[in-house]
């Protein structure tokens, strides 16, 4: 294996039979356990389960690393007892990434449980890792080495949903996410066990179409998460440890939502600038028509000019009106128009 590789070796406890991370235990715990001063009951877990070696192989692990140096500490087979070519790449990050997984989400203050491998309520999925939220909340971390179909990724996305559990994709760096996981609104995320570390998808802001101010949703003209279907995304990457576990699955490091929430409100700040000028140049606009139709309405701190009456013509025969009619079509005249002599489009 190359270093990085060697870093992800997850053990298998012969006497409690299940899979074990370096994390879960001191290292002093573990080279009881291991080779070459232990009981040797600390196995490699990919060799016993048969990938790249015979299935039931055994080898005993060493603990390497140390406290505070500079690699961390970690299980490694014992000097020319590897696999020639070392274990799959895929398989090594899928064993290794549950039990990274399971390891963080130990340490977040809304978690009551986590298990490893657990079959869901109803026994038709097996979540890679179940979380329980101390409110009752029960969350899938899945994680994914391989392409998905839509079709795949949608059947595996409702039966959780049936069981009310919400499902977390954690999907292996450089693989290509289906369309599906944004068109269902999740956010996409990255892992990479060797260094620890986390990644997602950040959407560019959308093109602004005419007259975008007026639209409810404002926030895809900004940097927005998750990004829409299609959008065009930057990856952000960050420890894993920033990243947060609550009921709506993982949460963005603090620092990333307080930058996405301070770009959705310059947004919405430059959508209201956008509105009231369209106001003003409409009301310019109404007030260039009025001009036209000597017609000026009277805007703050502008006077009306009062149109002169044309003069009465002077007879005595011609009875005076009962009511004001305008100069130009002799109808009624509203009083509100009397002093400008005339109707509006007259």
């Amino acid at each position: 294996m190359d270093g990085n590789t060697d870093l992800l070796v997850v053990g298998f406890d012969l006497r409690t039979g299940r899979e074990v991370h370096v994390s879960e235990q001191p290292a002093q715990y573990w080279r009881a356990r291991g080779y070459p001063h232990g009981d040797a009951t600390l196995i490699c877990c990919y060799c016993y389960r048969g990938i790249d070696a015979p299935r039931g192989t055994r080898i005993p692990l060493v603990v390497r690393g140390r406290l505070g140096g500079q690699v961390r500490t970690h299980f490694a087979h014992p000097p020319g007892q590897a696999p020639a070519v070392g274990h799959h790449p895929e398989s090594v990050w899928h064993l290794n990434s549950k039990h990274t997984l399971a390891g963080w989400a130990r340490t977040q203050p809304a978690v009551a449980a986590v298990h490893v491998e657990q079959w869901t309520p109803q026994g038709d999925r097996r979540a890679d890792v179940l979380v329980t939220l101390i409110d009752g909340t029960r969350l899938a971390l899945e994680v994914q080495k391989e392409l998905l179909t839509d079709a795949h990724f949608q059947a595996r996305h409702h039966d959780y949903a049936t069981q009310d559990i919400r499902d977390v994709w954690f999907w292996r760096p450089g693989l290509q996410v289906p369309h599906a996981v944004l068109a269902e609104g999740l956010p996409v995320w990255f892992l990479d066990p060797a260094v620890v570390q986390a990644s997602t998808l950040v959407a560019r802001p959308h093109v602004r179409p005419h007259q975008w101010w007026q639209l409810t949703d404002l926030a895809p003209f900004a940097p927005h998460h998750p990004p829409c279907a299609l959008d065009t995304t930057e990856k952000v990457s960050f420890a894993l440890d920033a990243l947060g576990l609550d009921q709506r699955g993982a949460v963005l490091p603090r620092a990333l939502r307080e930058k996405l929430r301070e770009d959705h409100r310059k947004v919405q700040e430059l959508a209201r600038q956008r509105a009231n000028e369209a106001g003003r140049a409409a009301l310019e606009r109404f007030a260039r028509q009025a001009r036209r139709h000597s017609l000026a309405p009277r805007l703050p701190g502008q006077s009306v000019p009062r149109r002169r009456p044309a003069p009465a013509a002077r007879t005595s025969l011609a009875p005076k009106p009962a009511k004001p009619q305008c100069e130009v079509c002799s109808r009624p005249l509203d009083p509100r128009l009397i002093p400008y002599g005339r109707h509006l489009l007259c």
